[in-house]
């Protein structure tokens, strides 16, 4: 027996629930798909991964590197005639694969550098800069023990200290507090 699209298998539903957005309402009219900044890198376009996920093909789509592509610009999302939420159904693909430990060895620098920007947005209450391009040249060095990735971006600092562009001294936020807070219900939900 043929199955529907609109009979979302198990995990695909996992997907379904984490984005709160309803998979069997995408048609493939392709529009998240031709809004996308990032489309022409992607191995799997957007409509092509929720259609994988319509036939119950989840392992295809957390593999993809589409989903580490992804810049959450919300284009898919505000181009979808049926309002399915595209790009929180691959915030949802990437938070499965985190989970199960199905990220390639390519994506890994990309985790190390969310944690530590998170870590960083956590401590301060805003970004600093340099303490997150040392914490994640810390991380990432430790990870894979590459010399030259430490000092890779070193030349760039002249430039953009001549423009202005970074900042040696950060700023935190008067009330961390409330950016505690909102980690505290992130986190909890």
């Amino acid at each position: 027996m043929e199955q529907k699209p609109a009979d979302i298998p198990s995990g695909a539903a996992l997907i379904e629930a984490l984005a709160h957005t309803r998979l069997r309402d995408c048609y493939q009219c392709g529009k998240c798909t031709a809004g996308c900044p990032m489309s022409l890198g992607m191995d799997i376009k957007p409509n092509q991964l929720l259609r994988h996920l319509q036939m119950g093909q989840v392992e295809p789509a957390l593999l993809a590197e589409s989903i580490w592509l992804c810049v959450s610009c919300q284009t898919c999302t505000a181009r979808c005639p049926k309002s399915v939420d595209c790009a929180a159904i691959l915030d949802g693909l990437r938070q499965v694969a985190l989970e199960s430990g199905q990220i390639s060895g390519r994506q890994q620098r990309t985790i190390v550098f969310q944690k530590a920007f998170l870590d960083n947005i956590r401590r301060n209450g805003r970004l600093n800069e340099l303490e997150l391009i040392a914490e994640f040249k810390a991380r990432a060095f430790f990870k894979d023990g590459r010399v030259p990735f430490l000092f890779k971006d070193a030349p760039l600092a002249p430039r953009l200290a001549r423009r202005r562009k970074l900042h040696l001294i950060g700023e935190k936020a008067r009330d961390r507090k409330v950016v505690g807070r909102i980690f505290s219900r992130c986190l909890n939900s």
